[in-house]
Order: C-alpha cells, then structure tokens, then sequence
C-alpha cells in the first residue's frame, strides 16, 4: 500500500507541476481590432467572443496583459470598458503591474508567451480559433505560400524498427 500511496503523490505533484507552469503563462493582447472593432479612438463592439475567451483563459489561470497603442485618456478609457466586461489585466502596457519603463536598461517588447493582435502575420483567426490554439499548443510553418499548423500536418509513419 505505501507504494501505491507514493505514486498517487507523485502524479498528483507531477499534475500539479504542471497546473501551475500553465498558469504562469502570459498572454499579450491588443485592443482595437482585437478585443472590439477597430474604431480608434473611439471603442467599437466587442469582438464575438473576445470577452468570454478573456475569461476563461484568466480562470484557467493564464495572466492577462492589455498591450495597445492607446495612451492617456484613451488607454483608460479601454481598460475601463474591459473592467465592465469581466476583465482586469495583469498589467497594462508593460510586463508587469508597476513596472517602469526605462529605454537605456530594457527592450520595449513584452515579456509574454503569447501575443494576440488583428495585425498577425495571416490576419485576426476569430477568439473561437485563437482559444483551440492555446489549448491545443498549435505552432505553425510557412510552406509555399501557405501557413501550416504543425498539429494539423501528416506524419509519415515509420516502416521499420529504424527507418
């Protein structure tokens, strides 16, 4: 019995491990044409979606950074209709809450995993899409002159012991 009790531990850790490396994850996500409808500077419909992949994404325990190119006035007001979506980000147009951004000491890119924006190389796939890539850790190729999902291309099976 200890033994059996020792493996279940293990995995459990293990599962847990895991959990927890997934929760880590960031996701950069821009706003006009991405969360709504590009109307800048106004703020357009909310994207099908958006919001409740937003959610879910957060309550899985991905943390959520509002990367845009609003600012001031503008900056706040998308972070407040955000706000009244159900969604509040882990920072704000920086890697983390509170960070200050100093150009002789650091890069301006983000520090996330992931960024999601309607100017992605192949054009905005739709939340729908954008979620099953996340899930699935879909990762893509160029081939001629079309983008391939690793996840979805043939494998060729092996015939023999080596080959």
């Amino acid at each position: 019995m200890p033994s059996i009790l020792a493996l279940f531990l293990f995995v459990s850790l293990h599962f847990k491990n895991i959990f927890e490396m997934m929760s880590n994850k960031k996701i950069a996500v821009d706003f006009d044409g991405t969360i709504v409808d590009d109307a800048y500077p106004a703020i357009g419909k909310p994207k099908i979606f958006a919001f409740e992949t937003l959610r879910r994404l957060q309550g899985e325990g991905y943390r959520l950074i509002l990367w845009t190119y609003r600012h001031g006035k503008t900056l706040d007001e998308a972070v407040e209709f955000c706000k009244q979506n159900g969604i509040e980000f882990y920072a704000v147009n920086s890697s983390f809450e509170g960070e200050v951004f100093d150009s002789e000491t650091q890069s301006r890119k983000l520090d996330a995993d992931w960024f999601i924006d309607d100017r992605n190389l192949g054009g905005f796939p739709g939340w729908g899409e954008i979620y099953n890539i996340i899930q699935e850790r879909i990762e893509f190729r160029v081939e001629g002159k079309e983008v391939l999902a690793y996840s979805k291309l043939k494998k060729e099976k092996k015939r023999g012991l080596f080959w």
